[in-house]
């Protein structure tokens, strides 16, 4: 008999599905992330129930003041907050940590040979953690929305220019908010699959994301020209309020979110880069430093660069995108509003937006300052006509203007329009709609513009 040699079989792949499941149940097992998953489902709805029945409300926070008056304040509160430090920290223990964890228990061998494809490897661990990522986010925003609307009920909204929002235009609204920060929120994600991969188990690689969320917060607090700021990645984490005025300001949150997404895109190619280069075979190889910023720091850099030469070059964005003629025009028009809803709960006779004529004039730091740019020492007379009345109205408001357009409109008199802290509405006491409220000023918008 005549031996056959027989050809070894080459070993296949294992399929992308079973490694990503094997990935998923790998991060919902650990102990970490079964906590945050359940902070995420209690913690908001707790918060927002307790606040609501208060007297005293965060007013600093966008939506905050209105937290007694309708449930849907209370989910846009929770986003504000989300926004600011829970959606970088959520990213930062997710993503900045699945990569490295391999490097921590010495595990990359054997899971390279049961898989036997680094590639795979990638894509299973990065749809593992946004897979987990996106759920949180979920949690965060079910949780807030129904804790608003078991503790306040499903109430009218009123929006950022004092037009009022009914439950279900409230509701959609409030949705698409949540659903335009998923945005951002994936380019913390893909920062912090960078980090995971280039610094290994160091420290830094899962800290990269709230870093960046801390320096962007600072940024953002600065008197940056337009363009710089809609190229952060961090804008569409302040530019869904743009969704609460009419007509939307819609022009900074696609921007936003388009930036958002080029850095998720370019900040995972960079880390699937370093991943796929990397030797599997030394056990002693570990990140550096020097890796993260040659290829993954570098090319985010030089994106920031170009995204701020095509929003300078594409939109009509100049200065701060502050101006005199913005303020006034947004401040009657969200005065004309809530007027009109005061209206309505002290039960004086309806009128309109048309018969009032409102208007504004403002002037910043007096005579010797230039009309442009945040502080909060704008002082502003809204003039207003009532149908029948000879004489006019006014009411004095100084505005706190903040460098990414939103403001607080604190009244100053007279005492019958702006002096009370509440009003007594037909469901019980309600804020003083002209007492003190937020307005946004559109940056991207043109004066004499709609």
């Amino acid at each position: 008999m005549t031996a056959v040699a027989l050809a070894p079989l080459a070993a296949r792949p294992a399929p992308l599905r079973s490694a990503f499941r094997f990935e998923l149940v790998k991060l919902l097992s650990q102990w970490r992330v079964r906590v945050l998953l359940l902070a995420c489902c209690i913690a908001p709805a707790g918060f927002v129930a307790v606040v609501s029945q208060q007297s005293s409300l965060p007013a600093d926070t966008v939506f905050g003041r209105w937290m007694n008056s309708t449930g849907w304040s209370g989910a846009l509160v929770v986003l504000a907050f989300g926004c600011e430090w829970a959606l970088p920290l959520l990213t930062s223990l997710v993503a900045g940590d699945v990569f490295a964890v391999e490097e921590r228990l010495g595990t990359w061998r054997h899971l390279m040979v049961a898989v036997r494809s680094p590639r795979r490897i990638f894509v299973a661990k990065a749809l593992a953690s946004v897979s987990v990522i996106l759920l949180l986010v979920a949690a965060l925003a079910a949780s807030g929305i129904v804790g608003g609307l078991a503790s306040v009920g499903n109430r009218p909204l009123v929006g950022l220019d004092g037009h009022s929002l009914s439950g279900s235009a409230a509701a959609a609204q409030v949705l698409l908010a949540w659903l335009c920060v998923l945005a951002p929120t994936l380019a913390f994600a893909a920062v912090g699959l960078l980090g995971s991969v280039a610094l290994g188990r160091s420290p830094m690689g899962l800290l990269m994301p709230a870093l960046l969320a801390v320096l962007l917060a600072l940024m953002q607090m600065l008197p940056l020209p337009v363009a710089v700021r809609l190229a952060l990645p961090s804008q569409a984490f302040v530019a869904w309020r743009g969704l609460f005025t009419e007509p939307a300001q819609t022009g900074p949150l696609v921007v936003g979110i388009v930036v958002a997404l080029a850095w998720a895109a370019v900040a995972t190619a960079a880390a699937y880069r370093i991943f796929m280069r990397r030797d599997f075979t030394d056990m002693g190889e570990d990140g550096n430093g020097r890796r993260v910023v040659v290829a993954g720091l570098l090319p985010l850099a030089a994106l920031t660069a170009v995204s701020v030469l095509v929003v300078a070059v594409a939109t009509p964005a100049t200065g701060s995108g502050i101006e005199k003629a913005k303020v006034e025009r947004s401040l009657a028009t969200a005065y004309g509003h809530l007027y009109r809803l005061q209206t309505e709960e002290l039960h004086r006779p309806a009128v309109t937006e048309a018969q009032l004529r409102t208007r504004a004039s403002c002037d910043k730091g007096g005579t010797p300052v230039a009309d442009v740019g945040p502080g909060n020492d704008w002082r502003c007379v809204v003039s207003w006509h009532l149908p029948g009345a000879t004489q006019v109205g006014s009411a004095i408001y100084q505005l706190d203007v903040t460098a990414d357009g939103r403001y607080v409109a604190d009244g100053d008199g007279p005492n019958e329009v702006n002096g009370f802290f509440q009003v007594r509405a037909p469901y019980g006491d309600a804020p003083n709609p002209l007492w003190q409220f937020d307005g946004l000023v559109d940056l991207l918008n043109t004066p004499g513009k709609d």
